[in-house]
């Protein structure tokens, strides 16, 4: 018997990826030997990677970008939908635009940057990993808008599944917290303690480009990696 060969890791746009888990992600590809194609709202002076300003939230632009990219590098192979924001607080005290601005960002800019993507993965039987959270499986208070958009990312890439299963790979990463700068804006109270067990992104991105890099015709549907004294999970 003879192992499955996995696949090369190839042309992999990354959102979010100029920082946090996405970053670590664009590492992981370029350290497998693919080419990670970063977008990002905020662009680094000297990126690692290539790098392309882009807002998730405006998602007829992003899907354009997308569209583009793909041209230029002469199709794709995968898309991680790193780019996440959240707006802690009681539903009544979060503002309205900022409250929305999470499920734009979270919900739909994913949604947007794998449709715009869609025709290149098929046509590479390529691989999407969706970012969703350990608060896509378990809602709390003080985090509606986050919970929502993250209960919605699982229920998207669920479906997205199974609606092109045979044609190209979809896995929901499901990451515990992490040592990023993802806590910094918020209030002392939403941040996490000095005790606080959070998980090294380089090792998500590790598990992401195993899902990436799976044989033909092998799928990770769902990835939970966090901290073996993660809190949020189960």
């Amino acid at each position: 018997m003879t192992n499955a060969t996995t696949r090369a890791v190839g042309r992999i746009i990354i959102t979010g990826g100029a920082s946090g888990l996405g970053a670590a992600v664009a590492d992981a590809v370029a350290d497998a030997g693919g080419t990670p194609i970063v977008l990002d709202r905020a662009v680094p002076d000297e990126p690692r990677h290539e790098t392309h300003q882009a807002d998730v939230a405006d998602t007829r632009a992003l899907e354009r970008m997308i569209s583009e990219l793909a041209d230029r590098h002469g199709g794709l192979d995968g898309v991680v939908t790193a780019a996440g924001i959240d707006r802690c607080g009681r539903l009544d005290d979060v503002d309205g635009v900022e409250w929305e601005r999470v499920i734009q960002v979270n919900l739909l800019g994913t949604a947007a940057a794998v449709r715009a993507a869609l025709p290149h993965l098929e046509a590479s039987h390529g691989r999407v990993v969706t970012v969703a959270s350990s608060l896509a499986l378990k809602g709390v208070s003080d985090a509606t808008a986050y919970c929502a958009s993250k209960f919605g990312v699982l229920g998207f890439s669920r479906a997205l599944a199974d609606e092109t299963k045979g044609r190209l790979g979809v896995t929901t990463l499901i990451p515990g917290g992490m040592t990023t700068h993802f806590f910094d804006d918020r209030d002392a109270k939403y941040r996490p303690g000095a005790d606080a067990k959070l998980n090294d992104p380089a090792n998500v991105a590790q598990a992401v480009v195993f899902a990436l890099s799976q044989p033909d015709g092998s799928e990770i549907r769902e990835l939970v990696v966090c901290h073996s004294e993660e809190s949020s999970w189960p």
